[in-house]
């Protein structure tokens, strides 16, 4: 019998089978990489977006010039992370013996703070994205990083885990479609519903709520913690799911609940789902329950995440299990509170 290890590998990587896939993300070990620039200026200056030149060396020893800027918007500010997370730009094609060949922009995501025991934050989200991973190739792919940052004169300034994050148009490459740039809102009956249906309730056994899959800031494009994929047609809009820090799961410390969900903490679940939905629903949920062993081992295969939080984040998510474990269960403890 094949091991969960063996079964997650197998149930990530073939919905991509057919596809090209790029050398960074068809792997899932761990790699070693150094990033040296003039880190405290980028810092201290976080508010502003600013880029500043760097090297970032691959685990091949090869230095790749990169602009390195910060990005987000809890995580930027100074009274929540010490170390904000990055957007790394390459500014010279990586060659073809690198791990970063045919990369242009990525995200990474950094510690926070420099406490050790965030560390397990970082994990517990790169997880989240792993398990979204076991269910649609509609998802963004991650590789974790231990990364050497050093400053601008090539001293050490601290070692600590990370993890990049797929770029949206590879994404949307490799599901054969395109990246989709919508308003501030718009019409629900542009969602594909499957990948909505699916959207909605990941995102509910992770207890996350800081989302909007088809809606942003006034002013700003569309979405609050979801990038579109495919056309802006009925039925087409396919929303994928980001940052997932803020959720019960990962339970950062600063984390809280959306006031208008008059919800105590990120650890309560509140279904945000469409009533539209619901079919599509129902059918994530019996996906979820045959390939629940592969989702376990999504977080039991994450290297460096310790035996009491991994304990805690099976713990967190088997009452959702036992919320889905019939189609009436669903209805009944689920969908009962859908939108719509």
């Amino acid at each position: 019998m094949r091991g969960l290890p063996a079964l997650l590998a197998i149930a990530i990587s073939a919905p991509a089978a057919a596809q090209q896939t790029d050398a960074l993300f068809a792997a899932s070990d761990p790699i070693h990489i150094a990033i040296q620039a003039p880190l405290s200026t980028l810092v201290h200056n976080r508010a502003q977006d600013v880029a500043i030149q760097g090297t970032l060396t691959d685990p091949g020893g090869q230095p790749l010039p990169v602009a390195l800027s910060v990005r987000g918007i809890t995580r930027r500010a100074t009274d929540v992370c010490q170390f904000p997370p990055l957007r790394v730009q390459f500014t010279a094609a990586p060659p073809a013996v690198s791990l970063f060949a045919g990369q242009r922009k990525l995200k990474l995501v950094t510690h926070c703070r420099n406490d050790a025991s965030f560390q397990q934050y970082v994990l517990l989200e790169y997880a989240a994205y792993r398990m979204y991973n076991v269910l649609t190739p509609h998802s963004f792919r991650v590789r974790l990083a231990n990364v050497d940052y050093r400053g601008a004169d090539g001293r050490p300034i601290v070692s600590r885990i990370g993890y990049f994050i797929e770029d949206l148009g590879d994404v949307a490459k490799r599901n054969g479609t395109k990246e989709t740039h919508a308003p501030d809102r718009f019409d629900m009956t542009a969602l594909n519903p499957i990948d909505a249906g699916r959207y909605a309730l990941f995102q509910h056994m992770l207890a996350n709520h800081d989302w909007s899959m088809r809606a942003g800031p006034a002013g700003k494009d569309c979405c609050h913690n979801a990038e579109l994929i495919g056309p802006l047609a009925q039925g087409s809009v396919i929303p994928i799911p980001y940052d997932f820090d803020f959720s019960g799961f990962v339970n950062a410390p600063y984390a809280t609940p959306p006031d208008v969900l008059k919800i105590s903490n990120v650890r309560q679940r509140y279904y945000r789902g469409y009533c539209a939905h619901n079919t599509q629903v129902l059918a994530t949920a019996r996906q979820m329950r045959d390939m629940r062993p592969q989702m376990i081992a999504a977080i039991t295969s994450t290297p460096g995440l310790d035996a009491r939080t991994q304990a805690r984040a099976l713990a967190f998510i088997e009452p959702f299990f036992a919320d889905i474990s019939s189609d009436a269960a669903v209805t009944e403890r689920i969908l009962k509170r859908c939108y719509g």
